[in-house]
């Protein structure tokens, strides 16, 4: 079972939770708070001295079945290789887990995913499914990562996907057969732009 959620409410269940075992895999210098052990492909034993620290060495996640309560992947699967091994690790590790990913939307503005992310996300809402394919870059990105992290806080749903599964995460993994019409921001900018000029030169005349 996959369902949309939101991070705020998975922290309130966590804060209650204080025997959870909780995974956080792949969060960089960013561990979530109630995770009592933290993976990531960096050596980050540093950073995170005086915590339970594992570094990922190979594909198969470093832990024994169902060993964690829960398990926090956020912005990872767009980065792997194959998500449908990843996915099933996860569910292999941990009973419950919540994911996190950039929308379509997001992953298409910003610079910095253009290099590294393999894989677009969408929720099927009808059919509670997780929907994966081959990431489409269909226009310029014209945003840096801090950038969309402000834009974050006032169009969240729009830019971020809020996962929480229990026993399977259920998804479709899909291919691109569609064509690709890729369009300029620029363009629709200087289309706006060239309207509100006209707009206000045309009121001038009125007067």
């Amino acid at each position: 079972m996959i369902k949309r959620t939101s991070k705020n409410f998975i922290q309130s269940i966590l804060a209650t939770k204080e025997d959870w075992l909780v995974l956080d895999i792949g969060c960089g210098y960013s561990a979530n708070e109630f995770a009592t052990t933290i993976c990531d492909t960096q050596d980050l034993s540093k950073f995170y001295e005086g915590k339970n620290f594992i570094k990922l060495n190979d594909k198969s996640l470093p832990f024994k079945d169902k060993q964690f309560d829960f398990v926090i992947a956020s912005h990872v699967l767009e980065h792997v290789d194959d998500p449908k091994f990843f996915i099933s690790e996860l569910e292999r590790v941990s009973k419950q887990g919540y994911i996190e990913l950039p929308t379509k939307l997001e992953d298409n503005l910003v610079f910095e995913n253009k290099l590294d992310h393999k894989w677009h996300m969408e929720f099927d809402d009808v059919n509670s499914k997780l929907v994966i394919s081959k990431k489409v870059q269909f226009f310029n990105p014209i945003l840096t990562v801090s950038t969309i992290q402000k834009l974050r806080d006032n169009f969240r749903s729009s830019l971020v996907l809020e996962l929480h599964w229990e026993n399977k995460i259920d998804y479709d993994l899909i291919e691109n057969n569609f064509e690709i019409r890729k369009f300029s921001l620029i363009q629709l900018f200087r289309k706006y732009l060239s309207k509100k000029i006209r707009s206000v030169f045309g009121k001038k005349n009125k007067t």
